[in-house]
């Protein structure tokens, strides 16, 4: 394993971000190029992460250690496992693409844009990777700034409205996750004489059932189902996502939503596993409402932008119905369908920006007829829906049929429910695509639409790639992730029963 990679992947889109603040402003093309070469320069260094990667061991790899305030017991750790390093690849995947898809879009402060966009992806990659809970945190509300800005600068006409409420939301569940954190801190100090802030070490201590662990395991999950976000905490997601540009909704989809769940993964289920056991019917039952609920909304919605906003409510709902099976099929199902999610919906934001440049609206009844007018545009429109719908032979039919499988194992009613969300993703996705690809062209601004220029297929073939090799060779990818699976659940497991027994 090469040392220092880890960081060097975390670190090189913060220290990209000061290189091009050197730039002199009016190099706006100069601005863009250095960015695109300073996240395809961290997708460079993260793919020897998947290659030097061992499925095998469900240790962490790649780990980095330097002491930070010893007296504190606060240091800089980080490492990848099965669940990390696919998030990882994740963000340093579809940031570049992100990045791209804004070339004509952003035309106003594009220095600063960029400079707000490398920034963020150094904060989502160290969420990814922090193995201490002080470091996590950090990284945690340090995301929070360039996305604000993101929404709050280069979005749409009530942009200031979303992204303030981006930010009550999270800094809102973030607060009580500080408390928590602190709480554990000392806690852990007090039976073991050893205050630290170390996630491993954390996780190896059994604390004692009871209100202080349920308390705690709620302040946690609070901040993380906020993020997801989860069944009733998600009224930010739409207004964000309509607001924001293409890129943050790229991003903000494909990889900011993730974060809530990894959480649950990361430290919800190890650090309070009696909590977890004790509340995963009530996740499990706000999953499933997530689930119907999403689908429903998204059904009624007249643009094509909150549609998709409200289809993630959906598939995130499956995400953590997977996680909070807890079974193997379940928990497997729940990671690959964080990666399914973000390559899937985040092509069609991608695609929805794409037709919004060309019309300047994104009203469903406004098209109609496209494939006539622009087919290859509407043809891989078609893959990518299929894709969300969860075709077999798609990246999306893996995850919801591994967390499907889990589900019935748990409970066949909620299990059945959570199946009929699928029924309904087809009804609002295969609807919204007859309206607006399908019949005759009843607008006469849709004829003189242009069809997909050579960027944009740049942008969308590598997406297309990946949705066709995780739907066909799954276990390609599945296979990083079992084993770290494997060894949470029995961690889980035998750290209830050891303080059940005590």
């Amino acid at each position: 394993m090469t040392p220092g990679l880890l960081s060097a992947v975390t670190f090189v889109p913060a220290l990209g971000a000061v290189l091009v603040a050197l730039l002199p402003r009016r190099l706006s093309g100069a601005h863009r190029m250095a960015g695109l070469v300073i996240t395809l320069l961290a997708l460079a260094l993260s793919v020897p992460l998947w290659f030097g990667f061992d499925g095998d061991s469900a240790d962490m790899q790649f780990e980095e250690f330097a002491r930070w305030l010893p007296t504190l017991g606060v240091g800089y750790h980080v490492g990848v496992d099965g669940i990390s390093l696919m998030l990882v690849l994740l963000t340093t995947f579809l940031t570049p693409i992100a990045l791209a898809s804004a070339w004509h879009a952003i035309a106003d402060r594009t220095k600063e844009f960029v400079i707000t966009m490398l920034l963020l992806e150094t904060g989502m990659l160290g969420v990814f990777v922090s193995l201490d809970l002080f470091l996590f945190f950090v990284f945690w509300e340090a995301m929070l700034i360039p996305m604000y800005l993101i929404i709050g600068v280069w979005g749409g006409d009530n942009r200031i409205y979303a992204a303030i409420k981006f930010v009550l939301y999270t800094m809102v569940g973030s607060a009580l996750m500080l408390v928590a954190i602190l709480s554990l801190y000392y806690q852990h100090g007090a039976a073991t004489g050893a205050y630290t802030f170390d996630v491993l070490s954390l996780a190896r201590w059994v604390m004692p059932p009871g209100l202080g662990q349920n308390l705690m395991f709620l302040a946690f999950a609070l901040a993380f189902a906020i993020k997801v976000p989860l069944f009733p905490f998600h009224t930010w997601l739409p207004d964000a996502h309509v607001q924001a540009p293409t890129a943050g909704s790229v991003i903000l989809a494909g990889v900011l939503l993730k974060m809530g769940t990894y959480g649950f993964l990361r430290f919800c289920l190890p650090l309070f596993p009696d909590a977890s056991m004790e509340f995963a019917p009530l996740v499990f039952t706000l999953a499933v409402i997530g689930i119907i609920y999403g689908a429903w909304v998204s059904t009624v919605q007249p643009d094509l932008k909150k549609l998709v906003a409200y289809s993630s409510v959906a598939h995130l709902g499956f995400v953590m119905l997977g996680l909070f099976t807890l079974t193997q099929q379940g928990m497997v199902g729940g990671v690959i369908q964080m990666i399914n999610h973000g390559l899937s919906t985040g092509a069609l934001f991608l695609m929805v920006g794409m037709i919004y440049e060309r019309r300047h609206t994104r009203l469903i009844a406004q098209f109609g007829g496209l494939w006539k007018v622009i087919p290859a545009f509407s043809a891989l429109f078609l893959v990518v829906t299929l894709s969300s719908v969860g075709l077999p032979g798609l990246n999306g039919f893996v995850g919801e049929f591994l967390v499907l499988l889990g589900a019935f194992q748990v409970s066949f009613w909620l299990a059945a429910l959570a199946a009929s969300g699928v029924i309904f993703a087809a009804v609002y996705l295969l609807w919204m695509y007859q309206r607006v690809i399908f019949g005759e062209v009843t607008h006469e601004e849709n004829l003189q639409l242009s069809d997909l220029s050579p960027r944009e297929w740049a942008l969308l073939v590598p997406v297309l790639i990946f949705i066709v090799w995780i739907g066909v060779a799954p276990t390609t990818f599945t296979g990083k992730t079992e084993a770290t699976i494997s060894a949470l659940l029995a961690q889980v497991e035998s750290k209830a029963s050891v303080a059940f027994l005590k």
